[in-house]
């Protein structure tokens, strides 16, 4: 086939695979992994002891394994929000480097609405008072504080509501995913 770098072509094409399980949930090969894996918040799981090996490896490249290299793909993905009913204010990648699940961990472990869309929390109102914050209990002083810092970040953000939103390969905007 004249593949000289054997290594790196299997990578772009486990690559471009994560790419299509992002953008297009409804086709074929998705529908037969959801019902061979499962899927969670719009995302397949990793299974469990009697996955396939193929699969470990493409949960490696989505998702990093603890310690191992991987997760380079889910490292280089946002969501491009737009009218925000298609991205999940918790655990899509939308807003900065990271999920806000992983960034305020603290203030997504009290909330009472983990699968809430960011359309959904901007018409509650993220502001001081506002309906969007639902928690478990009453927040302490220093989980307030969190809280401040999240609405800063929240501040700048724009609800468009005639564009869709979209995933987005950070390296490359324009393009998108390329092998």
């Amino acid at each position: 086939m004249g593949v000289r770098q054997l290594r790196e072509f299997n990578l772009a094409l486990h690559g471009k695979l994560c790419w299509r399980m992002l953008v297009d949930r409804g086709g074929f090969w998705y529908r037969v992994l959801v019902a061979r894996y499962g899927e969670e918040v719009r995302r397949l799981e990793v299974g469990g002891r009697s996955v396939s090996s193929w699969w470990r490896e493409m949960v490696k490249i989505r998702d990093g394994v603890a310690g191992a290299v991987g997760g380079w793909f889910g490292e280089r993905m946002s969501k491009v929000i737009g009218d925000d009913k298609s991205t999940f204010f918790w655990y899509d990648n939308w807003l900065g480097d990271i999920p806000l699940c992983r960034r305020f961990g603290r203030l997504f472990d009290l909330a009472t609405d983990k699968l809430i869309t960011v359309a959904d929390m901007c018409v509650l109102g993220w502001e001081v008072g506002g309906g969007a914050w639902r928690w478990r209990r009453v927040l302490w002083t220093w989980e307030e504080e969190m809280l401040e810092e999240c609405r800063k970040v929240l501040d700048g953000v724009i609800v468009q509501a005639n564009i869709l939103d979209r995933w987005q390969w950070d390296p490359d905007i324009h393009e998108g995913y390329t092998v």
